[in-house]
């Protein structure tokens, strides 16, 4: 089968290593089922994978790609979930044995995939095969911090860094779906006046103080955006991480922390369940994952530069 393969890990080169080409077709253990892949879209961890992040040398190649929407054999529509783990009756994102797709299994940047059993969910009719495979990494990510993570609430202020990312847009939309007041940032006007038709209430330049405190914010820029997230938020507020695209070591401020009793919580994918309520959620309110592009899985090299060049504004979707 055709497949798009991380063969080398460069860390300042990552297309280097990129492969598109022939591979061997899934062979599924007991209890996983192949899928035939109608849509797969793309993630900045494709990208740190080509770069030596979270894999090991030795599980290479390995083919990329963490999100899909499919077929089975027997013909159901599917989401596949991301999330490779035993769950045991408990959250599966912190079991000892979490990996995601493209960790420790080949990913789904190819015409078929094998995956537990346990990791199909049902596609809902009036969603197309490239908008579900939009939401097991990004649009999952971005729920489990607004509505799991941060625990809010409508009526509540949410500040958005980085407007134009798979979580934050995926974030802006499903924030105004939920009833926050919502507040992103940019450093692209372009990109703040696209959040703004998505729904957000304000749009802010990065770094620019905001017109009023938040509750939470949603934080996968990293180094870049970290002061200005303490600064924003409201006395006992939060800060959801689940990613650093610019740097994973900004100071602490641990002063600021301490005095407005400030909370910190990671926050890694979402479990089974929550991609369930998911697309429960956009079956309920009608908003949709927003899609830049859809290209051919052969025109994959271009999907991952544009990525690497960051000037997108939601999701790229390959199609084999």
């Amino acid at each position: 089968m055709f497949a798009i393969t991380a063969t080398e890990a460069v860390p300042d080169d990552p297309l280097a290593g990129l492969t598109l080409g022939e591979h061997p077709d899934p062979q599924p253990p007991d209890g996983w089922e192949v899928i035939e892949v109608r849509a797969a879209a793309l993630n900045h961890h494709d990208v740190w994978t080509l770069r030596g992040v979270g894999i090991d040398a030795e599980r290479l190649p390995i083919v990329l790609g963490c999100d899909a929407a499919g077929v089975t054999a027997d013909g159901r529509e599917v989401v596949v979930h991301a999330v490779i783990a035993d769950p045991d009756g408990v959250d599966e994102t912190l079991s000892g044995r979490f990996s995601i797709l493209s960790e420790q299994y080949d990913g789904t940047f190819a015409e078929r995939v094998a995956v537990p059993a346990r990791n199909l969910v049902p596609k809902p009719e009036g969603l197309t095969f490239e908008e579900a495979a939009c939401l097991p990494t990004a649009w999952l990510t971005a729920y489990r911090m607004l509505f799991t993570r941060a625990e809010l609430r409508p009526g509540q202020r949410v500040l958005v860094q980085g407007a134009g990312g798979g979580v934050a847009t995926a974030a802006v939309v499903l924030a105004r779906a939920a009833g926050l007041h919502v507040t992103v940032t940019s450093r692209d006007e372009h990109k703040l006046e696209r959040a703004r038709e998505l729904g957000a209430h304000v749009g802010v330049a990065s770094g620019e103080r905001l017109p009023a405190r938040v509750d939470a914010v949603l934080e996968t820029v990293g180094e870049a955006t970290w002061a200005h997230s303490l600064r924003a938020l409201e006395p006992g507020g939060a800060i959801v991480v689940a990613g650093a695209t610019s740097g994973f070591d900004p100071p602490a401020d641990l002063a600021r922390m301490y005095f407005r009793q400030l909370r910190v919580i990671g926050s890694t994918m979402g479990t089974r369940d929550e991609l369930i309520r998911l697309t429960r959620m956009l079956e309920a309110t009608g908003v949709r994952p927003v899609i830049d592009d859809v290209l051919a899985l052969g025109d994959g090299r271009d999907a991952f530069q544009r990525m690497l060049d960051g000037e997108l504004f939601g999701k790229l979707v390959l199609r084999p």
